[in-house]
């Protein structure tokens, strides 16, 4: 009976393999295929995965308003440690990640060190369809679902930051299937709408659904969640998502992140997305839209506080030459509305690195700069405009 229930499990461990296959992923656990600290129980009814990473960063900002009070960025960014594993069953799964650094908590947005990231706990139903309950991101944005381990640039867009959903608590769905030979993938979630700082929620809730549509098949290893061709993919592959959030009643200017505000309202947040990868060559691409019929507001200290109503535009090109190096450049476009114009500029960033990967996206070293311009100033012509680097080390198992 004992030796029955071994080989099941092991049989169901090959399954999900070709599921959980792969690249680090925030929005489910990763139990398999990963050479890291593990532990199975003797009976096999139990298993540990655990992880760290770090990443240590110097850079430098000038604005260009003849002050020359330029600013060092020099600290370490994120410090994580992550627990994923399963007990009884596979099918039951659980993913912990705490968090160690001030940036990394939410601490000036909140005034709470917000340790804890992820907490959540995944079921199996079968091999392409999991549910979750706990505390972790939702399926908003590509960039934002990405973990940022596997990032091409030290941070996430301006897009992001603007207009991301970001992580909460509450429940979600995803289902995997094929139509012909076109795999999509589809992920809602409802969840409290105030993101992991609550502590309590409120009459409103927020909804949150994408789909996602991989014409030419998967990509290897998972790579539509991995920014970069580290796989070098030998055919074209592409994957086209969207989706949208409506978050209602939420006490924050951001939805699950940013500051409290004395007055509740409702946030419709819509997203589309797309990657390429073929042969080290990646391209990828989010438009992220928010409206808000009111955007303005008072935080809890009086002050006057909005929304960041409007629309962002990102985009990445990228290419992996031998021994590891890689080119990448990207462009940024955010537009305020009319309503919030007082209070924000349109913003466009143009930025180019070169990265070198040691081990993937566990070991990589990147460098950076950029230059920020606003109101299309390009020649600075408002004195707003600004230019820095950046130098970042990630090292992680």
């Amino acid at each position: 009976m004992r030796a029955t229930k071994i080989v099941t499990l092991t049989a169901l461990l090959a399954t999900l393999a070709c599921a959980t296959k792969a690249q680090e992923r925030d929005d489910r656990a990763t139990i398999l295929n990963f050479k890291g600290i593990q532990f199975h129980s003797k009976d096999s009814l139990f298993y540990t995965n655990f992880r760290f990473r770090m990443q240590n960063r110097a850079g430098f900002t000038e604005k260009l308003d003849g002050e020359k009070n330029g600013e060092w960025d020099a600290r370490v960014r994120r410090l994580r440690m992550r627990v994923d594993g399963y007990i009884y069953t596979p099918k039951i799964s659980y993913s912990l990640q705490l968090a160690f650094t001030r940036s990394d908590q939410d601490f000036d947005e909140t005034g709470i060190p917000n340790i804890v990231r992820d907490a959540v706990v995944f079921y199996n139903f079968t091999d392409d369809f999991y549910i979750s309950f706990g505390q972790n991101k939702l399926p908003g944005n590509r960039q934002r679902v990405n973990s940022s381990g596997q990032l091409q640039f030290a941070d996430r867009s301006l897009v992001n930051t603007r207009f991301t959903l970001d992580r909460d608590f509450g429940m979600s769905a995803n289902l995997s299937k094929k139509i012909g030979e076109v795999p999509i993938n589809a992920k809602v979630a409802i969840s409290t709408g105030e993101g992991r700082a609550a502590s309590g929620t409120d009459g409103g809730l927020s909804y949150t659904g994408r789909v996602e549509f991989l014409p030419f098949g998967n990509f290897e290893n998972g790579g539509d969640y991995s920014e970069g061709d580290i796989e070098r993919e030998e055919t074209p592959k592409l994957s086209i998502g969207g989706g949208y959030s409506f978050n209602d009643r939420t006490t924050r200017i951001g939805g699950q992140t940013g500051k409290y505000v004395e007055n509740p309202f409702t946030l419709k947040t819509s997203f589309i997305d797309a990657i390429f990868k073929y042969q080290g060559f990646a391209y990828q691409a989010e438009y992220m839209r928010r409206d808000v019929d009111n955007p303005m507001n008072i935080d809890l200290q009086g002050n006057t506080a909005y929304a960041y109503k409007g629309f962002g535009v990102n985009q990445q090109m990228s290419y992996l030459m031998n021994h590891g190096y890689e080119v990448v450049s990207r462009y940024t476009f955010v537009q305020p509305h009319k309503d919030i114009r007082a209070y924000e500029k349109q913003t466009e960033i143009i930025e180019a690195g070169i990265n070198k990967y040691m081990k993937a996206h566990r070991l990589k070293f990147n460098l950076s700069g950029n230059y920020t311009f606003k109101d299309g100033q390009f020649d600075n012509a408002d004195q707003k405009n600004s230019w820095g680097f950046l130098f970042q080390v990630e090292l992680g198992i």
